[in-house]
């Protein structure tokens, strides 16, 4: 016959399962609220494009901040656009840049909300909005950001029709 185990042993294992419980909670309730702010940024992740007779198009829903973001692909990886009308090129953040692969063009400068700021041309491949994908798009290179979204310039939308109504954005790219 086994003897009991002492009191303050299984307050001991009680206090560590509390712990534990809490701790896992706390997890749960971190990822619950990180993915929900994550979709609060860009409730465009999971983009669903829509075709018809000559054409294709995505509905982008505007933000909590009222800015169009969405996922997409430059060159086949995965990237975050942040669509931007007054940006004329693709711009891309210069550690972006590097990790994709692209190639530093000759150094220009561009006019911005900020002030002048110095960047280099390149050029990209393919940029994909869910299935509108264009070819050849003209970019840039911005070393003077830390941001991780890429602005969706001009020089991708200016092949696109795109229609506000409400908090939707309707890009459609014809055939």
């Amino acid at each position: 016959m086994t003897s009991p185990a002492p009191a303050n042993e299984n307050a001991h294992i009680t206090r560590w399962m509390c712990v534990a419980f809490w701790a896992v909670m706390l997890g749960l309730h971190t990822l619950f609220f990180d993915r929900w702010n994550e979709r609060q940024l860009n409730p465009n992740q999971q983009l669903v494009t829509r075709t018809g007779a000559g054409y294709s198009e995505v509905v982008l829903e505007r933000n909590r901040y009222g800015h169009y973001v969405a996922s997409g692909r430059i060159n086949g990886h995965d990237v975050v656009f942040l669509l931007d009308t007054g940006a004329s090129d693709v711009s891309v953040p210069l550690h972006l840049a590097d990790r994709l692969g692209l190639e530093r063009g000759r150094q220009v400068s561009f006019q911005t909300a900020n002030g002048i700021v110095y960047g280099y041309t390149t050029w990209l491949d393919s940029v994909a909005l869910g299935d509108i994908e264009l070819r050849d798009v003209r970019g840039s290179i911005n070393p003077n950001t830390d941001s991780d979204k890429v602005l969706l310039g001009m020089s991708f939308l200016r092949e696109l029709e795109f229609t506000q109504r409400g908090d939707k954005l309707t890009l459609r790219q014809i055939h």
